[in-house]
């Protein structure tokens, strides 16, 4: 089986947790082994056939080092999984733009070497798929990212909530590239959002009418600092209309990050608050706290994400391609409920769609 050529735009927590995966789950042949991950095999793709080979990043302690050694290196904060091999893959410096908020820029060290062309280095290096992992707010770099996608004949996956592969305009632009794009805003696989349109639609399933919920994030990581500051508006938006699409009826949502807390680290806190109404109008509330460490939450989600977008490339398949997009993605270019997206997904690595 070929290798799938990929390329990481943005070296953080995100894509350390990503690489760790790759190898921890590289010698896996068994379903029963690989705890953590959803699908072990995609159609024919398994994890270690994903081969990261480009990577772009503007802090110094990340630019210039081996691939290995940069998703350790601060500002990083998230959990060391596994010891990675060199990959002899070189950290790139990509251009800054509005990839460092105003509070990032106390932690970020941004890098003084010069920047890297980057079209011509996924040509060079052959990449497939440019899988952007920027922060939030970085909107004019993540499509300055997608730009360089298109000029090299790349597909593009867009994890950040920029609105990219939900905007009519950018998915023509892949369209006629003949070129796969998927997004917006990945889904994490122990999520806030997800467990709450569960919870809302297995209560709506049982009779209960809700009337009033809530859903607000607390977390440490850079992202956590980086919505705070540029994005909470977005976020609440992407993530409330989320949440809406899992009841069949209007009520009262409102769901996003609130607050960065610095010694929470790479862990993230997310409260719940559900209200409603069962039998004879009787009420009924629940409060929970789910405690998640952040990165990791990427990973299962990415390794399905790559694999059906490099199923979509052999298919010859371009624009944006809404099973990866409604399957995987907060924000997709239509927004369904979660069986729905499910059997979308699964009918699209059958080849039924």
């Amino acid at each position: 089986m070929s290798k799938i050529k990929v390329a990481l735009v943005g070296v953080g927590n995100c894509a350390s947790a990503f690489v760790q995966g790759l190898h921890y789950y590289s010698d896996r042949e068994k379903e029963e082994e690989c705890i953590g991950l959803r699908n072990l095999f995609l159609e024919c793709f398994h994890p270690r056939d994903i081969q990261i080979v480009a990577a772009f990043d503007i802090d110094g302690r990340k630019v210039g080092k081996d691939l290995s050694e940069a998703i350790f290196a601060p500002p990083n904060n998230t959990l060391k999984l596994v010891d990675v091999p060199q990959t002899s893959v070189m950290v790139h410096k990509g251009p800054v733009l509005d990839g460092v908020g105003e509070c990032a820029k106390e932690i970020v060290q941004v890098s003084s070497l010069p920047e890297a062309d980057v079209a011509d280095t996924l040509k060079e290096s052959e990449v497939e798929i440019v899988v952007n992992l920027l922060p939030s707010g970085a909107v004019k770099a993540s499509q300055w990212y997608a730009e360089q996608a298109l000029s090299a004949g790349c597909a593009f996956v867009n994890a950040t909530p920029v609105f990219i592969a939900s905007d009519a305009a950018w998915a023509k632009r892949f369209e006629e590239a003949e070129l796969p794009l998927v997004g917006d805003d990945l889904i994490d696989q122990v999520g806030a959002t997800t467990l709450h349109k569960t919870l809302l639609k297995l209560l709506s399933m049982h009779g209960v009418r809700i009337t009033k919920t809530y859903e607000l994030d607390v977390g440490g990581g850079t992202e956590s600092l980086d919505t705070l500051e540029r994005t909470r508006d977005v976020k609440r938006i992407v993530k409330t209309k989320s949440v809406e699409a899992a009841l069949p009826y209007k009520a009262d949502v409102v769901a996003g990050s609130t607050d960065y807390v610095d010694f929470l680290q790479n862990r993230r806190d997310s409260y719940f608050w559900i209200k409603g109404l069962y039998f004879c109008k009787v009420p009924m509330q629940i409060d929970l706290r789910l405690s998640t460490v952040d990165a990791p939450n990427a990973g299962s989600v990415l390794f399905d994400v790559i694999r059906a977008v490099k199923i979509a490339l052999n298919r010859k398949m371009k624009g944006a391609i809404l099973p990866i997009s409604a399957y995987a993605f907060k924000h997709p270019p239509q927004l369904m409920p979660i069986e729905t997206a499910e059997k979308k997904f699964v009918d699209f690595i059958r080849g039924n769609t």
